[in-house]
């Protein structure tokens, strides 16, 4: 492939926001207007079974690493694990103790809170 038939596509600072408009648009679509309109879309077919039943979950870990927006090094130092640790949650090569899960949640749902709670902890 060519470098001439790529279309690179960059979202807009602060990315995309749904207006008004498109939400009463959508709403007043039918079910089945909205299934076809999908269908329909070029840029993403539907998922045939066996490409569903290869696909992985994320892990927890990745999940809030990534919403937290930090490196894998800088969460491990910011949230007192290990980088091998951290690796081994996002990999989903362990598993997550209760404790290790709630704390997970937690950091996924306000990183900066728990940054500040740790600080004010220490």
């Amino acid at each position: 492939m060519s470098e001439d038939n790529i279309v690179r596509y960059r979202p807009p600072p602060g990315g995309y926001r749904v207006t008004e408009e498109d939400r009463r648009r959508f709403q007043a679509m039918t079910d089945e207007e909205r299934h076809a309109a999908a269908l329909s879309d070029p840029d993403s077919p539907p998922l045939n079974e066996e490409q569903l039943a290869g696909m992985k979950r994320i892990t927890l870990a990745r999940s809030a690493r990534w919403r937290s927006g930090m490196t894998q090094q800088a969460f491990a130092e910011a949230f007192g694990f290990t980088l091998g640790r951290l690796r081994d949650l996002e990999q989903g090569r362990t598993q997550p103790d209760g404790a290790t899960e709630s704390y997970l949640r937690l950091i996924r749902e306000d990183a900066k809170a728990v940054i500040e709670l740790l600080a004010r902890a220490a």
